[in-house]
């Protein structure tokens, strides 16, 4: 006879981000180990304009659905190096982050990452864990993205269009 209480497993889980449920922003706040170094990568502004352009080409489940985010990574000429897509914005950037650890590419110190949507706090930290310099988003950073960008010395865009962006940090790296 097979003792089923034996294969019972107990434990709590849960698929948040990390931010919900904590007293203050600074218990969730982790330390990269990668320094970014100021000003480099460097970007130029009309480059920077033409990257929701290179995302949205490229973006073959939105294409489909209609219904998915994106994360793209970039390098400083506006080359698209890799893309990602998920219903959600995080899980979206966990892939493409993920991707670049199986290929053993982070830190990625010299590249960008462009968001689809809005830039939050989450998205901006996880991409400092990586390594990540610069993120840009097609819509607005929260308040807590530009505090912890601008803290950390990333480079943090929002509203990327063609004609220009606005620049919540580490402007040292757009010419």
């Amino acid at each position: 006879m097979v003792d089923e209480a034996h294969f019972n497993r107990h434990f709590y889980t849960t698929s948040s981000c990390g931010v919900c449920g904590k007293g203050s922003i600074e218990l969730v706040h982790t330390q990269s180990v990668y320094l970014l170094r100021n000003g480099w990568p460097s970007v130029r502004q009309d480059v920077l304009g033409t990257l929701p352009e290179a995302l949205r080409r490229e973006q073959s489940l939105f294409a489909q659905t209609g219904g998915v985010h994106a994360v793209g990574l970039f390098a400083a000429d506006g080359k698209l190096v890799d893309l990602r897509e998920d219903v959600g914005r995080h899980n979206a950037m966990d892939k493409l982050i993920g991707a670049a650890m199986l290929r053993r590419e982070v830190p990625l110190r010299d590249r960008q990452v462009l968001v689809s949507g809005r830039a939050s706090f989450e998205l901006v930290q996880k991409a400092l864990m990586a390594g990540i310099p610069m993120l840009s988003a097609v819509g607005a950073p929260s308040s807590l993205a530009v505090a912890l960008a601008q803290d950390s010395g990333m480079t943090l865009a929002g509203f990327v269009r063609p004609e220009g962006c606005n620049l919540y940090a580490g402007e040292s790296r757009i010419i």
